[in-house]
């Protein structure tokens, strides 16, 4: 919230000026002339001008991806064969998940002063006359932005080209050849970003003019102005995010057992997993900025007559609150990452002929790569989204909360 106070006292003649300011507030061309009434008279003006305006922005995501992948080019069985060799060649067995939720964006874009030139003037009044103007200008804009996002991710996925049998096999050679194992997983989870802008922020608020001019002798005069501008924006984020990434890539458990003749030998290829999550939610960002300061102001009393009583009061109050809650509640399970090359068996082969060989088991290699990465709640009140996010491994680069909001759509 800011507040800024100024007061200007000014005597002229025998006339007083009070004026008290607070970032004063600037409204559509207003002009308000109370001149040339003859002596005696009594003139009154009471303009009253509001402007209101109530943004309110909800969004509520309820979210569940269940997602169960098998790819399985192994559990292959050659036993019991009598002459000639014995082979079991698999294919690869590849797995890609991509999981990819963008929800809740509010965007509201509000004028809260419209510009213009406000002149108020009390002129030319005959003596005794009694003039009176009484302005009030009222401009009042809410922004209220809500998002709730609850998301449940529950990834299991199984890629396999083991578990292959070539058992009691006689006479010639025996082999197991796997391919590989491949799974790539990634979750990402973009959710609830509210952009507020109020105002231009140009600081084109007008001008605004208060005279007491020229008036008669024993006249009564009196300004009695007031402009309240209040900006009230409430920015509030909550999202529960469970991301479960259950992934098995298995080359392995391969039996060769109980061959008799010929070599015996078990290849496998590589088992590789690679799983990523990236969670970023709850951005807000808010340009308070209404442009009601104004360019310029006049408060002049003058040139009225003797034993005149001249009074010019004007209250200028400019209020400005930003209210930003996030509440982010993350859970990543990657504790399910299996990468199996091994528990291959190769036992009580018997080769045949002087040539006979050892029984071989040659595996891949196992490899698993995981990664999580969560970024958000994150709160900015200014013009400039100057704020920068942490690097994340999504598919897009954000350098800074502008980025996302031009992601998600809340930027002209």
């Amino acid at each position: 919230m800011t507040t800024l106070k100024r007061k200007i006292a000014v005597a002229l003649a025998s006339g007083a000026l009070v004026l008290n300011a607070l970032t004063p507030a600037a409204y559509a061309g207003t002009t308000i002339q109370i001149s040339g009434n003859g002596s005696s008279s009594n003139s009154t003006a009471n303009v009253d001008l509001s402007h209101t305006t109530t943004v309110v922005q909800n969004n509520t995501a309820n979210v569940d991806n269940n997602i169960d992948v098998d790819a399985n080019t192994g559990e292959n069985d050659a036993n019991d064969n009598t002459g000639g060799d014995v082979s079991i060649d698999t294919g690869d067995a590849d797995v890609k998940a991509n999981v990819s939720n963008t929800l809740n964006s509010n965007s509201a874009s509000v004028d809260c002063c419209p510009g213009g030139d406000t002149e108020v003037l009390i002129s030319g009044n005959g003596t005794y006359s009694d003039n009176n103007v009484n302005l009030n200008q009222t401009s009042n804009v809410s922004v209220y932005q809500n998002n709730d996002a609850d998301v449940d991710n529950d990834v299991d996925v199984d890629a396999k080209t083991g578990k292959n049998d070539a058992n009691d096999n006689t006479g010639g050679d025996v082999s197991i050849d796997t391919g590989s194992a491949n799974v790539d997983v990634s979750v990402s989870t973009l959710a609830n970003a509210n952009s507020a802008r109020v105002g231009s922020g140009d600081n084109g608020g007008g001008s605004l003019s208060l005279r007491i001019l020229d008036n008669g002798s024993n006249s009564d005069n009196n300004i009695d102005l007031d402009l309240d501008n209040s900006t009230t924006v409430t920015q509030d984020n909550y999202a529960d995010v469970d991301n479960n990434v259950d992934v098995d890539a298995d080359t392995g458990k391969n039996d060769a057992n109980d061959n008799t003749g010929g070599e015996v030998s078990i290849d496998t290829g590589d088992a590789d997993v690679e799983a990523t999550v990236d969670n970023m939610v709850n951005f807000n960002w808010a340009d308070l900025n209404c442009g009601c300061l104004l360019d310029d102001l006049l408060a002049k009393v003058d040139g009225n007559g003797t034993n005149s009583d001249n009074e010019l009061d004007a209250d200028l109050d400019f209020d400005q609150k930003a209210f930003q809650d996030n509440d982010a509640d993350l859970d990543n399970d990657l504790d399910e990452l299996d990468a199996d090359t091994g528990k291959n068996d190769a036992e009580d082969n018997t080769a045949s002929g002087d040539d006979g060989s050892d029984p071989s088991i040659d595996t891949g290699n196992a490899n698993v790569e995981a990664s999580a990465s969560n970024a958000g709640n994150v709160n900015v009140v200014g013009p400039d989204g100057g704020f920068d996010l942490p690097e994340v491994s999504l598919d897009f680069d954000l350098s800074d909360l502008m980025d996302l909001l031009d992601l998600l759509g809340l930027l002209d």
